[in-house]
């Protein structure tokens, strides 16, 4: 592996591997291929890619031309930054990416079929560039299998131009894997914050580490160059080694970039709790507004559970991580990001992949090996197009080109994944009143189609391997099923056969009666989340004393919301005494024990059937005045002893008086 022939004419005594951007781009020829870091805007070398667009343009002849550009994650801001600076007829002849939506100039060469065009999983490539550096011949995954990335279904090509096979299916020990080739990197382009002269990087100001290592490594053990964009550069030797990033040993060149063009995100200039710098007060940000969203984010939300590992996908899961917010159950779980953020509150928008208060910041190819090892309890992923068979389509849609990203890697390997998005497509007008859902206007485009366009997803592969997965709406949800999905809720005010059937291309497998969605996702009023993850199971709120023949009935911080609470805690209470042959004084703790109003007369009959059945008396307390007020309004309408005691001493002391003392 020979250093490339300019290097040497770059470097001076006096400034070492400190060079201009236009000088460092000199470096790159036709025909190379080039690995550029970068998650949105965090980690994108914007001065160098503006500079070597600046080369190409002053001088199209002069090359460089035919350019191969991988990258892994989405490198854009919708519109002009990012990898928008390369998408120049003649300067870029293939592209191997795992995004594309935020680089909507390669998309459209891409669509227009001028350049070859291939999307590959964003963790894959994260994971081939540290094959390439290991000088591994192929990366073997399961990955990808069963989407449009398998070759049996494309391979990953986007378009007729595109006809190099980079993806072959493998059987090792009759199991099929997808095994992804490797390839030299010529050019390896990073970003840091701090650099020397040696070429020494460290990542303080960073939002993420990304994959800069990986690329470093790749291009210099393929004989390539790597040029790093820094923020500003420090003397020789004053670095403290344990926060290099990236050694010198694998750095060419080190460019200093302007101000303008080194932001911490596309969105932010600069944000001290991205980095890890400080931690910012939690908890008070204001609740969404009632919407779409936020009905889709709370029915999703009910599928957090405590001390779970979670990922959140961008757009409309981001919204999870509001409700979770709101809900004051953001401690109970972790939060993480597929650039590598453990822990913390993430950003949403075009500051995606940034986080505050994380618990840790890992490398990107690290963070896919947690995801595809099967770390993630859950994912919450975007909901685009589905088919009767549970396949998922979000990376291709006629002209316009999303790409995948992490989305197979998570959605392949999460233990559950719920994917969260509107019923159709476009605009549409909801409302939520009184826990029921309107619709005031419907949306013209149908997301639940008979096949979709390019597979994501694959529901059977899914299926295959015992997954779960649900499809939440803001008016039902679906769950994957062996033969397709099926109908598993309806929104309270939904008509089924109008309102869902009627605006879909095929039929889901339909119970005889699908449950309603919960009510308290369409009431303004927080949903109590807490008290559902962190509660105590019902069978075990329910205890029964022989010796004293007594029944504790523990309802403190029980939230009562549906018809189907009623009945779980009739049912226990039956299974607990139903045996006895006798009656039980039962002594019933209501302490911050809430319940929908509408629900209070069907709650009051059902108390008074456990008494006539199986209850030899009742002393009932709680300390909330307003509560003995309602409940005990309803039990009187029912003829029950409406009087409820405020505290556990009165109630035992009341039931002290009603049962005399044993005999010695």
């Amino acid at each position: 592996m020979r250093p490339h022939p300019a290097l040497p004419f770059l470097r001076s005594p006096e400034k070492g591997k400190v060079v201009t951007a236009a000088d460092a781009v000199r470096l790159v020829r036709d025909n190379d291929t080039l690995a550029t870091g970068g998650f949105v805007g965090i980690g994108f070398a914007e001065e160098i890619a503006i500079a070597l667009e600046e080369r190409f343009l002053s001088a199209p002849d002069a090359g460089p031309r035919g350019l191969t550009l991988v990258y892994a994650a989405g490198q854009g801001d919708g519109n002009t930054k990012g990898l928008n600076h390369l998408a120049h007829d003649g300067l870029v002849r293939r592209v191997i990416g795992g995004h594309w939506g935020l680089a909507p100039k390669l998309q459209k060469m891409a669509i227009d079929n001028t350049i070859e065009a291939y999307n590959l999983p964003q963790g894959v490539i994260t994971h081939l560039f540290r094959d390439i550096a290991a000088h591994r011949p192929v990366h073997v995954t399961r990955v990808g299998i069963e989407t449009f990335v398998d070759p049996k279904n494309g391979g990953g090509k986007l378009n007729a131009r595109t006809k190099h096979d980079l993806v072959e299916r493998v059987t090792f020990d009759g199991e099929d894997y997808l095994a992804y080739k490797t390839f030299p990197i010529d050019v390896g382009i990073i970003r840091a914050t701090t650099g020397d002269a040696e070429g020494n990087l460290t990542m303080e100001k960073e939002a993420l580490t990304l994959e800069a290592l990986a690329i470093a490594m790749a291009a210099h053990n393929s004989g390539g160059i790597v040029i790093a964009q820094v923020e500003r550069v420090a003397e020789s030797g004053s670095l403290n080694p344990r926060q290099v990033k990236i050694p010198g040993i694998l750095v060419d060149c080190v460019v200093i970039a302007r101000p303008e063009h080194h932001w911490q995100t596309f969105g932010t200039q600069y944000n001290p709790a991205f980095s890890g710098e400080i931690r910012v007060r939690a908890g008070l940000l204001p609740p969404m507004p009632m919407s779409e969203r936020k009905i889709i984010a709370r029915r999703a939300a009910f599928e957090l559970k405590a001390n779970s590992v979670v990922n959140l996908g961008i757009g409309m899961p981001e919204g999870v991580a509001a409700i979770a917010n709101e809900e004051k159950i953001i401690d109970l779980i972790t939060l993480t990001a597929e650039p590598g953020v453990i822990g913390g509150i993430p950003a949403s928008g075009i500051d995606f992949g940034a986080a505050s208060n994380t618990q840790a910041v890992i490398d990107q190819p690290y963070q896919f090996d947690l995801y595809d090892g099967g770390g993630l309890d859950s994912a919450f992923l975007g909901l685009a197009q589905v088919d009767r068979f549970g396949n998922l389509n979000v990376s291709k849609f006629g002209p316009k080109l999303a790409g995948a990203g992490g989305f197979i890697n998570i959605s392949q390997n999460a233990k559950e994944v719920i994917f969260v998005g509107t019923f159709g497509a476009g605009r549409q007008r909801i409302a939520a009143r009184e826990g029921r859902l309107f619709i005031d206007e419907e949306a013209q485009k149908r997301k639940f189609v008979n096949a979709v366009e390019h597979v994501t997803f694959s529901g059977a592969y899914a299926g295959k391997r015992g997954q779960s997965a649900l499809y939440v709406t803001e008016r039902c949800v679906f769950a994957l099923r062996a033969d397709g999905l099926e109908l598993l809720e309806v929104a309270p005010g939904v008509d089924i056969e109008r309102d869902i059937l009627a605006r879909m291309e095929f039929k889901p497998l339909i119970p005889r009666d699908p449950a309603p969605m919960d009510a308290r996702i369409f009431r303004p009023e927080p949903m109590n989340l807490r008290a559902d993850l962190v509660g105590i199971p019902l069978d075990q709120r329910f205890t029964y004393d022989p010796v004293q023949n007594l029944f504790f009935v523990n309802l403190e911080r029980f939230a009562l919301h549906s018809r189907d609470d009623i009945a779980a805690i009739e049912k226990t209470v039956e299974t607990k005494l139903g045996r006895l042959g006798a009656r039980a004084y039962a002594i019933v703790n209501y302490d911050n024990f809430t319940i929908l109003p509408e629900l209070l007369d069907e709650y009051s009959a059902m108390v008074r059937t456990l008494v006539d059945r199986f209850y030899s008396g009742v002393s009932r307390y709680t300390t909330s005045g307003f509560l003995r007020m309602k409940l005990g309004e309803a039990l009187e309408k029912r003829g029950v002893a409406p009087h409820i005691f405020q505290s556990a001493e009165e109630a035992a002391s009341d039931w002290h008086h009603e049962v005399p003392a044993p005999s010695a």
